[in-house]
């Protein structure tokens, strides 16, 4: 599932091709919306929010109608591709959800794991559940903090996925966060010495990674990109140990995901003092 960071450059990416601009194509291709169209209306907007991607248009003055987002989720296997009109799709057009374009660019939203069109005014239904977003404008470190420490017997490991409590975190910055503070995924919430640091440190990586085309959490763009997502295995580039991977789920029913860690430097006994600043 893509990480907020990869939203967040999906919505600059459609921001630059549809924003100030009236459509000229709609095509809504789901059951739901496929008698829609908003043809003539302005493209107001474009934001991400977590996961969460919202384009927000304005009807024409010849037409009585509100303010409209169209609200939608990557999950898995979605994407936004941005095309000069005209120009061929790179993915197949069955997979096509939705069509947005004008003289300029056309925008394809392909296996979207959701989409859905609803007033703007009504936006809060849809994600006024989420935490704070690391890529937001109203991000609030205390909030997030205040969120977590809500279950403090949860494991750290499981609480940064949950959107309810930080929006935008994924499998990837989990585990990425978990080691530069040095903390074991299984460790109590209320166990983590300094949660303001923890999530300082997730802010601070997506922010740095936001503008990139590849993400880097290491410092450096080269074969190892992570510390240590998707290295079970490998040495540990602080103690040159074996990482391991474990899989964690918040009940028996629940889907397991894959969480990657350092059994050495992210272990109980690693004082919280040693943790990388």
């Amino acid at each position: 599932m893509p990480e907020g960071d990869t939203v967040f450059r999906t919505a600059r990416r459609l921001e630059a091709a549809l924003v100030g601009k009236r459509l000229s194509v709609s095509d809504f291709r789901v059951p739901e919306h496929s008698t829609l169209s908003i043809v003539d209306w302005l493209v107001e907007s474009v934001v991400s929010r977590g996961k969460h991607l919202l384009i927000r248009v304005n009807p024409p003055a010849k037409v009585a109608a509100p303010p409209l987002s169209i609200h939608s989720h990557l999950l898995m296997d979605g994407h936004w591709d941005v095309y000069a009109t005209g120009e061929r799709w790179r993915t197949p057009a069955f997979k096509a959800r939705a069509v947005l374009g004008n003289p300029a660019f056309t925008a394809v939203g392909f296996e979207l794991g959701f989409l859905q069109v609803l007033r703007t005014a009504d936006e809060v239904e849809v994600i006024g559940h989420l935490g704070p977003d690391p890529l937001g404008h109203s991000w609030d470190p205390a909030e997030a903090v205040r969120r977590l420490r809500l279950n403090p017997d949860r494991p750290i490991g499981l609480a940064l996925l949950d959107q309810r409590l930080i929006s935008g975190l994924g499998n990837i910055y989990r585990s990425e966060v978990l080691f530069v503070t040095r903390v074991h995924p299984l460790t109590a919430v209320g166990d983590v010495e300094d949660l303001a640091h923890l999530v300082d440190i997730a802010h601070r990586l997506l922010q740095a990674n936001k503008d990139r085309a590849r993400r880097v959490t290491t410092g450096t763009d080269g074969v190892d990109r992570y510390w240590v997502y998707g290295r079970a295995g490998q040495p540990c580039m602080r103690c040159g140990g074996p990482l391991s991977k474990e899989s964690l789920a918040e009940s028996p029913r629940s889907a397991e995901r894959d969480v990657y860690f350092c059994p050495s430097c992210q272990s109980a006994d690693v004082p919280a003092s040693e943790a990388t600043h």
